[in-house]
């Protein structure tokens, strides 16, 4: 399914203030309607190695495999799983190569990243994430959170230790709970959501979401909706003027039409059995 002109997206990342490095790597397609970020961690330059390797990988896995599909094969003949193991298969192969370096290269031991990657198809998001990067989703004026933190905050706010107010002034940020290429294997929170005509999905690493509180991203997003370029680089500039204490990278997602795949003719017959027909 070809997504041209049925989703705007834009993506900025910066250095912030503070480091010299950034860390964060992005990227996205909206022909094919994936999107991904991560968010390195880890020695010197070595974050940086392993968000590249992250998005590198996954890029290049996913459009190999959605490239391949006959628009509406894997939705209507192999069901939605086929398109959550495609992800499955990237964020694996990624974890396996960053795994692998930092057992190799001494400078890049210990190297991670976090990570959120999404896919559209058929009316609908499968987001995968692992750590505290993020994606929010903006629907009829209000912001939500779709993905849940993997860290140590989340966890004590999820067993009562303390309350979210009092996690926005905790010591323990930035401590997760699992991240992308630190062990052999990892796990992957996949997700699916229903899109509807004028969503906007928000990802951030949390160089965005630790310095500028949710209810100024939601005031931005809805005044700035008809413009997301504009919303993209102003969330940056407001994470810098709080502070910029870390690398920023934001991807802005606008669902302009509804992209419902209509089965065909040639769908019902098959491609195979179509060209052998004209032999």
């Amino acid at each position: 399914m070809n997504l041209s002109g049925v989703l705007e997206i834009v993506r900025v990342t910066d250095v912030g203030l503070h480091r010299e490095h950034n860390e964060d790597a992005i990227a996205s397609d909206d022909t094919m309607g994936f999107v991904v970020l991560a968010d390195g961690m880890g020695g010197y330059k070595a974050g940086e190695v392993a968000s590249e390797i992250a998005v590198l990988s996954i890029t290049a896995e996913l459009k190999e495999a959605l490239a391949k599909q006959h628009p509406g094969k894997v939705d209507l003949a192999l069901g939605r799983q086929a398109e959550a193991q495609l992800i499955i298969n990237a964020v694996k192969s990624a974890n396996e190569v960053i795994y692998s370096v930092s057992q190799t290269q001494p400078q890049c031991a210990g190297m991670g990243a976090t990570l959120v990657v999404g896919l559209f198809t058929n009316n609908k998001l499968l987001v995968g994430h692992i750590g505290d990067s993020r994606m929010y989703r903006l629907r009829n004026q209000v912001l939500s959170q779709i993905t849940e933190d993997h860290s140590v905050l989340q966890e004590q706010i999820r067993l009562g230790l303390i309350t979210p107010e009092q996690a926005k002034y905790s010591t323990n940020k930035n401590l997760v709970t699992r991240a992308l290429g630190v062990d052999p294997e990892v796990e992957l929170e996949l997700n699916e959501h229903n899109v509807e005509i004028n969503d906007i999905y928000l990802i951030c690493s949390d160089g965005l979401s630790d310095l500028v509180e949710d209810e100024v991203i939601e005031s931005v997003l809805n005044d700035l909706s008809s413009n997301i370029e504009n919303a993209a680089h102003t969330l940056v500039q407001l994470a810098n003027d709080n502070g910029g204490s870390d690398n920023i990278s934001v991807i802005l997602i606008k669902v302009n039409a509804s992209f419902e795949y209509k089965e065909t003719w040639l769908d019902r017959v098959g491609v195979d059995n179509f060209l052998g027909w004209l032999k």
